[in-house]
């Protein structure tokens, strides 16, 4: 057993650095400590983690046959800083806006401001205050409406002269475009248009470039500006390395959908393109691979809006202490009662997640009678639930939250059906494995079969 690559995770609070053999593709083990971004320098925290896993390697090794961590190569995904903050503006909301929207949050973004139509100065000041590492600037369909998106990045770029763009909108407004952030010195990345026709969404380009930027300006970053003294390949926004590595596993094994409930937020990655009966109803485009990020839905940061959700009387007839559980919540629940108030709670954070992120069945009445169309996502054909996340992967009843959700075929929403069954990140890695696949794409899918015990 020999380790050829690290990959770290450096999260808000905890970094994460796990080791691989790529040979023989195996997870090797894990170590953490406690992210440093505060203090001004993440190399502490990621030191601190990778000390931590040579430790928890001793039993695994021959007594000092450890490697030097130190040399051997380390990607990296984060959502340290704030993550991946953006900026979203297009011209109609559910067009443009929409699908640039859904390019940002698939690519790992955390939207600070989206808006559609012209700026206001308002907005303008507003995207001042917000200090976004990217503004995405979308609009007009191709040879279609020009002028709100080019005013909108001449606004943009006067006011935000030191941040990186992305334009992805009308085609004919490229060269202009151009000129523009010339004169104004703005560094700017020119993709296809996330909308270039009706009822077209094409968003994977510009999902491409935005993490193209955020690995080249992650560095500018408090706190992040030494991370490539240690890591030395590549670094991805954390929840844009699972969707790479949700859409891995959906070659291989079918179409499936991520939960991943935390501390702070609840995010899904669904890639499916739903049944070929639902497409035919559907009123608007929906992506293939697509991601919603609730941040009110969190069992520990955001404990008080999921009791709310809940309802607190209702919890105190499941816990009669419920009061003092929410007082005394940690981050890691420690007894058996503690254990199973958090899974209630998670409970609350996947059903009402998944019931944001998946579209429903509608009926109205035309001249000719009822008829019945589809909004939203459809998730029917999805055959895998995936758990990710410290709340389903660790916790002892994840299998069963999710197996909890699963509607019948009769049901009206357009979530996943009976008989789709459930998979555990039993390691933990999915993000990990999202970030080895841009450059080890066989062994990361291997990796991932094993941690899902497939």
């Amino acid at each position: 057993m020999k380790i050829d690559i690290l990959i770290a995770e450096i999260g808000s609070t905890t970094t994460v650095v796990n080791a691989f053999d790529l040979s023989a593709p195996t997870f090797i083990g894990q170590g953490q400590a406690a992210t440093t971004v505060a203090f001004g320098d993440v190399r502490i925290g990621l030191t601190n983690a990778i000390v931590d896993l040579e430790k928890s390697l001793q039993p695994a090794f021959p007594k000092n046959k450890i490697p030097p961590l130190q040399n051997i190569k380390m990607l990296a995904t984060s959502s340290a800083a704030g993550g991946l903050k953006m900026c979203v503006h297009g011209l109609v909301y559910d067009m443009t806006v929409r699908a640039a929207k859904e390019a940002a949050l698939g690519a790992g973004g955390v939207l600070k401001i989206i808006t559609a139509g012209k700026l206001s100065d308002y907005d303008i000041k507003s995207v001042v205050a917000e200090k976004p590492g990217i503004i995405l600037v979308a609009g007009g369909m191709d040879y279609g409406e020009k002028e709100t998106a080019l005013y909108n990045f001449e606004k943009l770029s006067k006011a935000c002269p030191d941040t990186p763009f992305i334009y992805a909108g009308n085609i004919q407004n490229r060269a202009q475009i151009r000129c523009i952030a010339d004169k104004a010195g703005v560094n700017v990345y020119i993709v296809d248009n996330v909308y270039p026709s009706v009822d077209t969404l094409n968003i994977e380009p510009c999902r491409a470039v935005i993490q193209d930027v955020f690995e080249e300006h992650i560095v500018e970053a408090a706190g992040m500006s030494k991370i490539r003294e240690l890591v030395s390949g590549k670094i991805m926004p954390t929840p844009g390395a699972v969707m790479e590595a949700a859409k891995l596993l959906q070659e291989a094994i079918g179409d499936l959908i991520v939960f991943d409930v935390g501390g702070a937020t609840t995010d899904l990655h669904s890639v499916t393109d739903g049944s070929v009966e639902i497409s035919n109803m559907l009123l608007a485009p929906e992506p293939f691979a697509k991601r919603t990020v609730e941040g009110d839905l969190g069992v520990f940061v955001n404990i008080g809006a999921v009791v709310e959700k809940v309802g607190l009387e209702e919890l105190k007839r499941e816990f009669e202490n419920a009061d003092e559980l929410i007082k005394n919540m940690t981050a890691i629940p420690k007894t058996d009662e503690e254990k199973r108030f958090v899974e209630r709670l998670t409970k609350a954070c996947v059903y009402n997640a998944l019931h944001r992120h998946a579209g429903k069945l509608s009926d109205f009445y035309t001249p000719s009678g009822k008829k019945t169309v589809a909004v939203g996502k459809d998730l029917t054909a999805v055959k895998y639930l995936i758990a990710s996340g410290g709340a389903l992967t660790r916790l002892p009843n994840g299998i069963k939250i999710l197996q909890s959700i699963l509607e019948p075929k009769t049901s009206q929403k357009l979530t996943p059906r009976e008989g789709a069954k459930v998979l555990i990140d039993n390691h933990y890695i999915m993000a990990s494995l999202g970030v080895l696949s841009m450059v080890h794409k066989d062994e990361a899918l291997e990796l991932m079969k094993q941690s899902l015990a497939l």
